[in-house]
């Protein structure tokens, strides 16, 4: 039988459900940065050339990773509703489950040479699967997570959200370099981009199995709530989620995924190099976390957010400007960036837990959530290569400044929430 914690109690073993929580996120974010990482590879084999625009395929690729995000708010709304009515344990066990079979699919993707059409079929139908759960991956272990902590320490347990997702977004982005550094370019291009993903596969079951030892956080005493009712009865909660999420999103995905895509269209930097920068950088943010979810602990949520806010709004286009090609420049842009974007990424999950009562909380943290964040984050890579495709790259920078300082509104009107107590 499942083990539960009783309402209002804090966990018996909170060591082990951090680890059930960020060991099976990191699994599931490895595999979807995988894809992020690797892009360029997979554009060559996937999709066919345009005969006059080199981008074409490049452009393609990001379309289907912009597709897969639009699968989040379902992912978000069903799998947060099974959280809410089966158990958070329940939920985290299929999504990760699902994980693993897309990220197989991937890895065994056929050519465009090969079969024509039906490669970027298949890739397309992965990346839905893969949407489905990390969308529904962020409605239940957000859940789990600020729900496992105890009194003063959701901040904390927040941050490990952004920890485990930077470790598996790390692992991915050094296999890719690894992989880069040693293969032939005729390699990579032929085999080595499907290592990963068919590495990942695996890793998703030794996620399965670590959180069969969770502890259950969801009351037994609750009533199981309609797949709609936290839209229904809390929409001004559900639309403070997507303010609070807009522009955070976007500045993740541009400073975590995108930025070295972003470096190599913009500037002569060697396409290894910013790999290299982006795994250094990536570990520095991890180390960020924990810092960023006590502080606010303390001090609160709301002085963390407005840090991060302002300070993309002000900097975001100094920082992408001052990009030179240079391994130093991009080192610097990217590691200042995730200086400012902890101040969201901390916390971001207590601020949502915070927003919801226990009853709805996962379903109502997934759909507007991950919906911002397909709108939003999604859209970051591809908004980014359009606007270099039609010859206005300079205007990327402005439209994370401008999303930031819009995001920043809604922190001065959020309502302090770090001292509250949690609703179990």
């Amino acid at each position: 039988m499942t083990e539960t914690i009783k309402a209002g109690a804090p966990p018996t073993h909170p060591l082990r459900q951090l680890l059930a929580a960020s060991v099976g996120n990191a699994v599931e974010w490895y595999d979807w940065y995988a894809y992020t990482f690797l892009a360029t590879y997979i554009a060559d084999q996937v999709f066919p050339k345009g005969a006059d625009n080199s981008l074409v395929p490049l452009l393609a690729t990001f379309a289907v990773f912009a597709v897969g995000f639009f699968m989040r708010p379902v992912g978000g709304l069903l799998m947060g509703a099974v959280a809410d009515r089966r158990g958070r344990r329940a939920a985290l066990t299929v999504t990760i489950l699902l994980m693993g079979g897309s990220s197989l699919l991937v890895g065994i993707t056929p050519t465009y040479a090969s079969v024509g059409v039906l490669a970027p079929i298949v890739l397309v139908l992965a990346r839905l699967l893969q949407g489905l759960s990390v969308g529904g991956e962020f409605a239940a272990s957000t859940t789990f997570l600020v729900e496992s902590a105890g009194p003063g320490r959701r901040g904390l347990f927040s941050s490990f959200q952004y920890v485990s997702t930077s470790i598996g977004q790390l692992i991915a982005s050094g296999v890719a370099a690894v992989l880069v550094a040693t293969l032939a370019e005729g390699q990579m291009d032929g085999w080595g981009w499907r290592v990963p993903f068919l590495a990942g596969a695996v890793l998703s079951l030794v996620g399965f199995w670590i959180r069969q030892g969770a502890q259950e956080t969801r009351s037994e005493a609750h009533e199981r709530p309609g797949l709609f009712d936290a839209l229904r009865q809390y929409p001004r909660q559900s639309l403070l989620i997507c303010g609070i999420t807009a522009g955070g999103t976007l500045a993740y995905y541009t400073w975590t995924s995108y930025l070295p895509t972003y470096a190599e269209l913009n500037t002569d930097i060697d396409k290894s190099q910013a790999l290299t920068v982006g795994t250094i950088s990536l570990a520095f943010f991890a180390l960020l976390q924990p810092v960023g979810g006590m502080l606010s602990d303390r001090f609160g949520r709301k002085p963390l957010l407005l840090f991060f806010g302002l300070g993309f709004a002000l900097l975001s286009v100094p920082l992408l400007h001052s990009l030179t090609g240079s391994f130093a420049s991009l080192l610097f842009a990217q590691c200042a960036g995730m200086v400012l974007l902890t101040g969201f990424t901390s916390i971001s999950a207590a601020v949502n837990a915070e927003v919801f009562p226990a009853r709805v909380r996962a379903a109502g943290i997934g759909f507007p959530y991950s919906l911002t964040v397909a709108l939003f984050g999604g859209t970051a890579p591809y908004m980014g290569t359009l606007f270099k495709d039609l010859g206005h790259s300079g205007l990327f920078p402005w439209y994370v400044a401008v999303l930031c300082l819009v995001s920043s509104v809604v922190y001065l009107r959020l309502p302090e929430s770090a001292h509250r107590e949690l609703d179990r």
